[in-house]
C-alpha cells in the first residue's frame, strides 16, 4: 500500500527541537551538514517509498519459509535488500576505514523509522548488520575487523544476535551454549539458539552469528558468558566464503506478524567460531549492540505507527458515511477526528524522544561528557517502550478507524498492529525497560533525571510569553513528576519495580509534552496539535502518578491461587 516518508517532520524535529545543530558542530560529526542531510533524508525517503513500501504486503501474504535446508523469502525482499546494501544504507553510522560513512546515530534513527514504516520485515535485516557492525567495531580484533566489517558494511554479507534459549529469555544467565577451545585460537560452540531474526536466507551470500556461550568452568550467570562471532561459512584466506560451519536452521517459527522476517531456531554442532571482547565478557559485548538496538527498536514502533496513521487517514477521507458537514466522509466525524489526531499527535512525541535520545547518545559519543552519556542512557528505555507502546496504540486506532473494514486483511490495516506487536517484546520487554529507567537509572539518586526535568521547565519558562497557557501546564507536569521523582528514589527496589510502567508511561507523557512545546514555539502552524496533547494527552501523567504512589501495596494481595479462582 502506498506510503510516504515523513521526510519534513523529521527534518523539523532535528533542526528545532531536539538540536541536531550541536552534533553537527562537534568535530566527530562536522560532515553532516545541513544541504548534507536533507539529501540522505530525501534518497532514504525515495529508497523507501518506491523500494520497500511495494514488498511490505508480499511479506505478509508469502512468509519466509525453509525448504529442504534452505531459508527462502517472500518475493521482492532480495531485489530490496540489494537495494538498501548498494545504496550505502547499512554503513551509514560505520567507520569510514572500513567503509562506512561515519554519520550520527541521529540520521541513522531517521531513517531506521522511515524503512519501519516501509517494510518492517525487511528493515529488520539491515537493523541487526548494524549493530554487529557497532559490536564488532568496538571490541573484535584488527584481524576480525579488517575480516568481516566491509562486508557487512557493503552488505554483502549479514550479522544477526544470538541470545535466547529455550530456557533462557529474559534471564540471559541461564544460558546452556558451550564454547570449547579448540587449540588454535577459535572455539568449537555447541547450543540451540531460539527466536534468531533474519537468521538466515537464501539471498545472503554468508550470515555471521553473534553467539553467546560458556566456555569450560565458567562461573554461572551471567559473569560467565563469553561472546563468539559465528559465519555461516568459514571465510577463506581472500575473504570469501569457504567451506559450510557446523550450523543450520533447525526451523522458522510461524508468528503473528512480520512473516517476511525468518525467525529462526538455530542449532551450533562444535560450530567453529572466534571470540569477540574479553573471555568471560560476553554481555559487555553484546550490550553495545543491544543499547542501540533498542532505541532502533523504538523507533520500529514509531515507523510503524507513521503507516498506520497514512493509512487510516487515507481511508477516513475517502469513506463516506452517514451525514456529517463538510466533506461528507469519517473524517468529519468527532471520533474519528479525535483518534485520528492522537495518533498523530502521539507519532510526533514518540518521534521526538527518540530523536532527542539519538542526539544523546552522538553527543556522548562526540565529547565524552558524562552528562550526556547519562542523559543517552536515561532515555534509552524511555524511547524503546514509548515508542513500541506508541506503535501498537496507534495501529490498534488504525484498525477502529477503518471500522469493519479494518477487520480485513484486504485493507492492510490489521498487519500493522500484527507487525509492531512484538516491538514492545524483543530487545528487552518494556516492562523490563521500565524496570531499567526506576531501577539502574535511579542509581545516581535521579539526578540525571533532574537535569532532564530543568530541561523541561526551562523550555516552558522561555515559551510563557508567546504560549503561557501551554508552557504553564507543561511546567506543572514537570514539576509533579519530580516531586513524584523525589519520593519515589527513597523506595525500596520492590516498591520501584512495581510502579515502574506507569511512571515510564508518566515521564514520556511529560517529555511528550515538553517537545511539543517547543516545536509550537518554533513554528505556530504546529500549536493545534501542540494544544491537543497539552490539553487532551499530557493530563493522562496525573493517573499514572497516582498509580506510582501506591508503591508496591496491595500487589501482591492476590495470591495465584485467588487469580485462578
Amino acid at each position: 500500500m502506498p506510503f510516504t516518508s515523513p521526510t519534513r517532520d523529521h527534518r523539523f524535529i532535528l533542526d528545532h527541537v531536539v538540536d541536531f545543530a550541536s552534533v553537527a558542530k562537534t568535530e566527530r560529526y562536522s560532515e553532516a551538514t545541513p544541504d548534507l542531510v536533507d539529501a540522505i533524508l530525501g534518497e532514504a525517503g525515495k529508497l523507501c517509498d518506491e523500494v520497500l513500501a511495494p514488498v511490505n504486503r508480499a511479506g505478509d501474504e508469502h512468509p519466509s519459509v525453509l525448504e529442504n535446508g534452505v531459508v527462502r523469502t517472500p518475493p521482492g525482499f532480495d531485489t530490496a535488500y540489494r537495494a538498501i546494501a548498494d545504496g550505502g544504507w547499512i554503513g551509514l553510522m560505520a567507520d569510514p576505514k572500513h567503509g562506512g560513512m561515519g554519520l550520527p546515530l541521529s540520521l541513522a534513527t531517521s531513517i531506521n523509522d522511515m524503512m519501519s514504516g516501509a517494510c518492517l520485515s525487511l528493515q529488520l535485516n539491515p537493523m541487526l548488520t548494524q549493530g554487529q557492525i557497532e559490536a564488532l567495531e568496538a571490541h573484535a580484533s584488527d584481524a576480525i575487523k579488517s575480516l568481516y566489517l566491509p562486508k557487512l558494511i557493503s552488505g554483502e554479507w549479514s550479522g544477526t544476535m544470538n541470545l535466547t534459549e529455550p530456557q533462557a529469555g529474559s534471564d540471559v544467565g541461564a544460558l546452556k551454549s558451550r564454547a570449547e577451545p579448540n587449540g588454535d585460537g577459535t572455539y568449537a560452540i555447541t547450543g540451540q539458539k531460539i527466536f534468531i531474526t533474519w537468521g538466515d536466507a537464501e539471498f545472503m551470500a554468508n550470515i555471521c552469528h553473534l553467539v553467546l556461550a560458556r566456555l569450560p568452568d565458567a562461573a554461572p550467570g551471567t559473569k560467565g558468558i563469553s561472546l563468539f562471532l559465528v559465519p555461516k561459512f568459514l571465510p577463506t584466506a581472500d575473504g570469501s566464503p569457504g567451506k559450510r560451519n557446523q550450523l543450520h536452521t533447525v526451523s522458522l517459527e510461524h508468528k503473528m506478524g512480520i512473516h517476511g522476517s525468518p525467525t529462526a531456531v538455530m542449532e551450533y554442532d562444535g560450530a567453529t567460531g572466534w571470540m569477540i571482547g574479553a573471555e568471560n565478557g560476553g554481555m559487555a559485548a553484546m550490550f553495545t549492540m543491544m543499547n542501540n538496538a533498542r532505541l532502533g527498536v523504538g523507533s520500529q514502533g514509531i515507523g510503524v505507527a507513521e503507516a498506520a496513521f497514512q493509512a487510516a487517514l487515507g481511508y477516513a477521507r475517502d469513506r463516506r458515511q452517514g451525514k456529517v458537514g463538510g466533506t461528507g466522509t469519517i473524517v468529519e466525524h468527532a471520533d474519528v477526528r479525535r483518534m485520528l489526531t492522537a495518533m498523530k499527535a502521539d507519532i510526533f512525541a514518540a518521534r521526538a524522544i527518540a530523536l532527542a535520545c539519538a542526539v544523546a547518545i552522538d553527543l556522548s559519543k562526540a565529547g565524552d561528557s558524562p552528562e550526556w552519556t547519562a542523559r543517552a542512557a536515561l532515555l534509552t528505555p524511555v524511547a524503546k517502550a514509548f515508542g513500541t507502546d506508541t506503535g501498537i496504540r496507534v495501529a490498534d486506532m488504525g484498525i477502529q478507524v477503518h471500522g469493519g473494514m479494518g477487520f480485513i486483511e484486504e485493507t492492510g490495516a490489521a498487519q500493522f498492529l500484527r507487525d509492531v506487536r512484538i516491538t514492545a517484546i524483543y530487545e528487552g520487554t518494556n516492562g523490563i525497560q521500565a524496570m531499567d529507567l526506576v531501577g539502574r537509572k535511579m542509581m545516581d539518586g535521579g539526578e540525571a533525571l533532574y537535569r532532564l526535568l530543568d530541561d523541561v521547565e526551562d523550555g516552558a519558562e522561555t515559551a510563557r510569553t508567546d504560549l503561557p497557557g501551554l508552557a504553564e501546564k507543561v511546567w506543572g507536569a514537570a514539576e509533579t513528576l519530580r516531586e513524584v521523582t523525589e519520593w519515589l528514589v527513597d523506595q525500596s527496589l520492590e516498591d520501584r519495580f512495581a510502579v515502574a510502567v506507569p511512571y515510564l508511561c508518566a515521564l514520556a507523557r511529560v517529555l511528550g509534552g515538553h517537545f511539543h512545546l517547543k516545536a509550537a514555539l518554533a513554528d505556530p502552524a504546529r500549536k493545534p496539535l501542540a494544544q491537543f496533547y497539552v490539553g487532551r494527552l499530557l493530563p493522562e501523567h496525573l493517573g499514572m502518578l497516582a498509580q506510582v504512589r501506591e508503591g508496591a501495596s496491595g500487589l501482591y494481595d492476590l495470591t495465584p491461587d485467588d487469580l485462578g479462582a
